[in-house]
């Protein structure tokens, strides 16, 4: 009885259902209850013990169940690789094996004769099995065992969307090889599935590292010790994907790849730096199917959102975002203009680089090479009679006084500083030579941002702090009147053990009230704004992540990693 009847029979699936699966188009050879989850008809784990039940066989979930890493000592790798079988324990004699297929059983009668021990198959999700395999052998060490020494073309869910061009040259030769363009797009098809940022190649003394940047942390990817003999050619073909010079090894190169994983297209900016031990490679990976631009779920408070609305409806003035490198500030600065976007509103950006296309506004890549810099884009841009203007970030004069002149225009104008605090971008714009009358004119609202990770929702567990245990600045009175309960990460299947899942932003928003634009005017430290702020009704970036953390949003160690005490601020303006 096949995968589809299986599900029928045992209730899971109606006739209906199993048609519709049935019609689904399967370009990757899946069974009928595979594409049934993936459909969302049927829960993975209960489509799997439906089957393991009919075929006779024991389910087991591989992220409960302790595995006895030893039996890798001596089980062929062949079999791990090329028939997903992997060792689970060993019991009374019998080795007990976790397969994903319960309809070929060839591979288990092979590999018994082969080690001369009986087999006793247990049925596991392949998902899990694949997650056990990368996480002991490495990713792509099916690659470096050369076990898939086949065609270039198979499919493993990576798409190049535009065409390779090589040089002919040995390197280039290698780089082409069907081994190694699987290592390189099975490092990025891993990366895309869980969610990286970035990810890192790095050369090092003892070999290659590969660490991906997920929800903001790197983490080390498991390898295997022999893919270092693979550097050259890993590098090699990652610069011939981004159109780079190979045989360029002493100059940093910067490039593009465009990618589609599974249907999903993925943008990749590409940098090389050489450094002692080789190249190093960082990839930022721009997942477009992913990305969502919707200021009500950034994480801003209803409070926050209220006044933040009003604020990018003005007619004109400078609203800023300010923050470190990987704050999520483009993000709320893209979800504002389409916040606003209509028919009657025209929009213009001027970026570097354009990370993502918006649909319904008109988007300028920066070229500093060729003379289009932000401040001559800017001059441009106003030619065209926008109502609102997006310029990527205010790095100089030139650029803040084109800024101040098209808010003074009757321009409604968005940019990004970067600053530690809300305060800080009124001192940094008259740093920069700006007349300080002109910053207090102009500048209508400045928002400081973090982003931390937030709890998990499936493992997230409750607990009782200690008034010692807690940072000094946090608000133990309104933890008392909230119950006194805090949630701290554990880690689960659904989070990959981290205990958190996504991010979200804790924020700073600084109206720039009356006493606000004196003070700006005046010249003073940014430590007086901001202390004018907080008697306004400010909530600071530590005390807007306390509020998350008392809602059991994230937890105390990410806002205290992300933000500095408030400890300071008490003292007088």
């Amino acid at each position: 009885m096949e995968a589809g009847e299986i599900l029928l029979k045992s209730g899971l699936l109606s006739r209906e259902q199993l048609a519709r699966v049935r019609s689904s188009t399967n370009g990757e050879g899946l069974r009928a209850d595979q594409v049934a989850v993936n459909l969302g008809l049927v829960k993975e784990e209960a489509a799997l013990k439906a089957l393991a039940d009919a075929v006779g066989l024991e389910y087991v979930d591989l992220a409960e169940t302790p595995v006895d890493l030893s039996l890798l000592q001596g089980f062929p790798a062949r079999f791990i690789h090329r028939q997903s079988l992997f060792p689970v324990r060993r019991h009374n004699g019998t080795l007990v094996v976790a397969t994903s297929d319960p309809f070929d059983l060839y591979p288990l009668d092979e590999l018994s004769s082969g080690i001369g021990l009986a087999i006793e198959p247990v049925l596991a999700s392949r998902r899990e099995l694949a997650k056990l395999i990368k996480t002991h052998l490495g990713v792509g060490s099916e690659t470096v065992e050369g076990l898939i020494a086949q065609s270039a073309a198979a499919d493993d869910g990576v798409e190049l969307l535009s065409e390779i061009e090589t040089d002919g040259s040995e390197l280039s030769e290698m780089a082409q090889e069907a081994s190694v363009v699987r290592l390189v797009n099975e490092i990025l098809l891993e990366a895309v599935e869980a969610r990286a940022s970035d990810v890192h190649i790095e050369s090092q003394e003892s070999g290659l590292r590969v660490r991906y940047r997920v929800d903001g942390l790197l983490q080390t990817q498991p390898m295997p010790p022999e893919i270092s003999r693979f550097q050259a050619a890993i590098i090699s073909r990652l610069k011939i994907m981004a159109r780079l010079n190979i045989a360029e090894k002493r100059l940093p190169q910067d490039g593009r790849i465009k990618l589609k994983v599974h249907g999903r297209e993925v943008d990749v900016r590409v940098s090389v730096i050489p450094m002692i031990h080789g190249e190093g490679i960082v990839m930022r990976l721009l997942d477009k199917g992913r990305m969502e631009f919707e200021l009500r779920k950034l994480g801003m408070d209803e409070d926050q959102y209220a006044v933040f609305q009003q604020l990018i409806r003005l007619p004109h003035g400078i609203i800023l975002v300010t923050g470190p490198t990987g704050s999520g500030k483009s993000t709320t600065l893209y979800s504002a203009l389409l916040e606003i976007r209509d028919e009657e509103t025209k929009i213009i950006t001027t970026e570097d680089p354009v990370e993502y296309q918006l649909e319904g506004i008109n988007q300028i890549q920066v070229h500093p090479k060729i003379g289009l810099t932000f401040a001559a884009g800017l001059r441009s841009i106003l030619r065209h009679d926008p109502d609102v203007v997006l310029i990527g970030e205010i790095r100089d004069l030139e650029t803040a006084e084109n800024a101040i002149q098209a808010s003074l225009t009757g321009h409604l104008v968005f940019s990004t500083l970067h600053t530690n605090d809300a305060a800080g971008a009124y001192t940094r714009l008259c740093d920069m030579g700006v007349e300080p009358f002109l910053v207090a004119g102009t500048v209508e609202a400045v928002m400081a941002q973090r982003l931390v990770r937030k709890l998990c929702s499936e493992c997230k567990e409750a607990y009782v702090p200690q008034q010692s245990e807690l940072p000094r600045d946090f608000p133990w009175d309104r933890l008392q009147a909230a119950g006194g309960k805090l949630y701290r990460n554990v880690g689960c299947r659904a989070c990959r053990q981290t205990g958190f899942s996504g991010r979200l932003g804790i924020f700073e928003l600084m109206v720039t009230t009356e006493n606000i634009r004196q003070l700006a005017q005046g010249r003073v430290g940014s430590w007086k704004i901001k202390n004018a702020a907080l008697a306004d009704g400010m909530r600071t970036l530590r005390d807007d992540g306390w509020r998350k953390v008392l809602d059991g949003r994230t937890t105390i160690d990410e806002v205290a990693r992300v933000s500095k005490g408030d400890i300071v601020n008490n003292q007088g303006a």
